[in-house]
């Protein structure tokens, strides 16, 4: 009898730990018990709070022009990756150009990095999705960083400039971010989308026909000599200037970049975007991007593409770095959020409005 009795009363016992195991897990996930998660909703409040809110237009990056052309490779990026992109042959491309800040209507004057963003696909029917800034560097290594880093680098409608009193201690509480201020002083500014290298920022898993693993960043480094603005008279810059230019110089010509892939050494940090790596390194040009037209958002279907850089093709894999992963969330939370919103014209819109009216 008490064996009977023992058994229905263990089997409680399990049935009960498992209850509050599943409980614990539900809380952990949603933020409630252990560290506190961060989602892509954090981080667009977070970009709301710094540049104000403008419902139809991306959260980052608001300000855009859309292109199009082809990606040649010439079959050497196969001896790391054996992503079809990589083999020998053209590839269609869909891109966007933009400058950083979540203000559509902002100026080109200002000393931030500029961007290119880029979905090709391959006849196997994946894709590459890239989101790629004129920095070798990031500013932030982690999500809760870069909300703060929002948050503190606020301009002050009064002053023009963030507030000190919140400003002096983030800098210094991350070393990282003074680093990047000061790398952004020195740095050419390119005076041109054409004229700028692109980073992919984050480290990549690349895997070849062996099976090797090799950590590795891109760059798409450009064909036009590199020319800067002038930094002391940027305020004095037409607010559109890299847009104009932009549209002008492709109705001339195509822009060509090539794309060199830079395979990391031991030692080199792999998991921090904020850590550039130093000293000759293993690179690859595995082809070349051409741009043959531009093209206002709202005439173009980039307005519409999530350049999430996580969606990536066989062959190439996410490294450890935690901003990917915030990426992506991020990306999908704007995507969703305007996709129910209307948005006005884009700086090239307005742009070419007015010239259709002379």
């Amino acid at each position: 009898m008490s064996t009977q009795r023992r058994a229905p009363i263990g089997q409680l016992a399990l049935i009960g730990a498992i209850v509050l195991l599943l409980i614990a897990a539900f809380a952990w996930a949603a933020g409630w018990i252990g560290k506190q998660r961060i989602n892509g909703g954090d981080v667009i409040a977070a970009l709301d709070f710094n540049g104000g809110k403008h419902p139809g237009y991306r959260r980052a990056h608001a300000k855009g022009l859309c292109f199009s052309g082809t990606f040649a490779a010439n079959g050497a990026g196969e001896a790391l990756s054996v992503a079809q992109a990589f083999s020998r042959g053209r590839y269609p491309v869909i891109g966007r150009f933009s400058i950083a800040g979540g203000n559509p209507l902002a100026s080109d004057g200002r000393n931030v990095f500029h961007s290119m963003a880029l979905l090709l696909n391959t006849p196997d029917g994946q894709q590459w999705r890239m989101a790629m800034d004129h920095t070798p560097i990031f500013p932030v290594a982690d999500v809760a960083s870069f909300i703060a880093f929002q948050r503190a680098t606020k301009v002050d409608a009064r002053t023009g400039k963030p507030d000190p009193a919140v400003m002096q201690p983030f800098l210094a509480a991350h070393p990282e971010v003074k680093a990047f201020q000061d790398y952004m002083a020195k740095a050419v500014l390119p005076d041109s989308f054409a004229n700028a290298t692109y980073y992919s920022i984050n480290a990549f898993r690349f895997t070849d026909r062996a099976d090797t693993v090799r950590l590795v960043r891109w760059q798409f480094v450009p064909e036009a000599p590199l020319t800067g603005l002038d930094k002391a008279s940027l305020d004095q810059l037409p607010r559109d200037y890299l847009f104009r230019e932009m549209i002008a110089r492709t109705a001339k010509g195509p822009s060509n970049w090539h794309l060199q892939l830079v395979v990391a050494n031991p030692g080199d940090v792999t998991d921090k975007a904020t850590v550039a790596w130093t000293g000759p390194h293993r690179t690859i040009d595995a082809g070349t991007l051409t741009i043959n037209a531009a093209s206002p958002e709202e005439a173009d279907a980039c307005r519409d593409l999530n350049f999430d850089p996580t969606i990536l093709p066989v062959g190439v894999g996410l490294s450890d770095d935690p901003l990917l992963a915030a990426r992506s969330k991020t990306y999908s939370t704007s995507f969703s959020r305007r996709a129910a919103e209307r948005a006005g014209p884009s700086a090239a819109g307005r742009y070419l409005g007015a010239e259709k009216t002379r």
